[in-house]
């Protein structure tokens, strides 16, 4: 039994980069599968799509990697939880975190939906920090 899925499904990532997999499977949820929506519409995984199967619906991530195949580096370069289900970490519309001046993204879960902290101050919501990345 996973306690913290979201945090399962980014060391599921950071452990596929780490070993220069072309793509990882993880337990489909809804919430993972918008997480795996942000990913792609700001560049930072190629695709995704959903495999159904008994028991459990996967999710299939394409990684995404830069440079000639001997030098090759993963886009994301670090991925990290941040709200925790021992901590939870909120923020209102006006403490939206910047990730790296800027250059990385947080993303967060809103009454409005999940979306990038960018977003989210577009907006003008508030709501629960889940990850940053970069």
């Amino acid at each position: 039994m996973i306690n913290d899925p979201i945090a399962d499904m980014l060391t599921r990532i950071r452990n596929a980069l780490m070993a220069g997999k072309a793509s990882v499977d993880i337990p489909k949820s809804n919430l993972k599968l918008e997480i795996a929506r942000i990913l792609k519409e700001e560049g930072y995984i190629e695709d995704y799509q959903v495999i159904e199967q008994s028991p459990v619906d996967l999710i299939n991530i394409t990684l995404k990697y830069h440079g000639s195949r001997r030098e090759r580096r993963p886009v994301i370069t670090h991925i990290e939880r941040i709200s925790k289900p021992g901590r939870r970490v909120y923020r209102g519309r006006r403490d939206m975190p910047r990730v790296m001046s800027g250059m990385g993204i947080a993303i967060v879960t809103t009454p409005k939906g999940v979306m990038t902290a960018q977003q989210a101050r577009r907006e003008r919501t508030g709501g629960e920090v889940l990850c940053y990345v970069w």
